[in-house]
């Protein structure tokens, strides 16, 4: 197994490098789970059209040492016109990194929500199935795409996250 260094040796040895990210904790920011037309809407047999928002929002403390990534997920289910569910998760997790200061919002906005992805998805489909409908099981998002799509409305004067 290759060994992670810095190119730095000291005394013979090699020095391991730093890790470019530090999860120092994760958590569930907010959650809400909708189900207005139960129990109508829990016994029918049809596929509901689901319509899956995502967003992802970094901030960095005063100190700028600590960042916090918010993952955000808006679910809409839709049977006949009618609203089968709306799940609402904002998952977050504080982090520190060690890279350069160009890379800081690419990693931020892109690597660790990469990382913080399984947590949501399994958050999810438990709400779902807990709600009364089938586990709704999230496919993997590409968030360089969704990076590179928020950043192209800042360049055109949007706000795209305060990293």
């Amino acid at each position: 197994m290759a060994e992670n260094t810095t190119g730095a040796e000291q005394g013979g040895e090699k020095k391991p490098a730093a890790n470019p990210i530090t999860i120092h904790t994760q958590y569930i920011k907010d959650l809400s789970f909708e189900n207005p037309n139960a129990p109508e809407s829990v016994a029918l047999q049809e596929q509901p059209k689901i319509n899956i928002d995502v967003d992802v929002e970094a901030r960095t403390t005063q100190d700028q040492k600590l960042h916090e990534v918010t993952l955000k997920i808006n679910v809409k289910a839709d049977v006949a016109d009618k609203v089968a569910f709306i799940a609402e998760l904002q998952y977050g997790a504080v982090v520190t990194l060690n890279v350069e200061e160009q890379h800081r919002l690419p990693v931020l906005m892109i690597e660790v929500p990469r990382l913080l992805f399984p947590y949501v998805r399994k958050i999810v489909s438990d709400l779902t199935a807990d709600g009364g409908f089938p586990p709704l099981m999230m496919q993997q998002i590409d968030f360089a795409d969704l990076f590179r799509k928020k950043f192209a409305k800042q360049m055109d004067g949007q706000p795209a996250g305060n990293a």
